[in-house]
């Protein structure tokens, strides 16, 4: 499976942008799809993910009433719904995945073996 994230670009503070992550063919269940993103100088960090099958999702602490993270098994894509950004949000953004049978969600990017390329988001005024 390969991973094709799209949708960045320069936002103003407090605007909108939709990222998408599209899988290459069906995600298996079980599968984790997340994003994460790395900002310069600093380490990739963990933003959101989704359990392909139960919905279930997970945000780290900072985008949590701002970032809604969703997917669509008919066209086998991860959204990422990015509202009221802020400046310290401008990063490159990742998706990616791994296989999990245990229910959980990991936030370590070691855990996750299928990555799509980065997409930047800049928000700035």
């Amino acid at each position: 499976v390969q991973l094709q994230a799209s949708g960045g670009g320069l936002v103003q503070p407090g605007g909108s942008l939709t990222l998408s992550c599209a899988a290459s063919r069906h995600i298996a269940s079980e599968y984790v799809m997340a994003w994460f993103r790395q900002a310069p100088g600093k380490e990739r960090e963990f933003v959101a993910a989704i359990r392909w099958t139960s919905y279930s999702t997970y945000y780290t602490d900072s985008v949590k009433g701002r970032f809604t993270i969703s997917r669509d098994n008919a066209k086998n894509t991860v959204t990422l719904q990015m509202d009221s950004l802020k400046p310290e949000d401008t990063a490159v953004y990742y998706c990616a995945a791994y296989w999990d049978p245990t229910g959980q969600i990991s936030t370590t990017p070691k855990t996750y073996y299928l990555w799509g390329q980065g997409t930047l988001v800049t928000v700035s005024s």
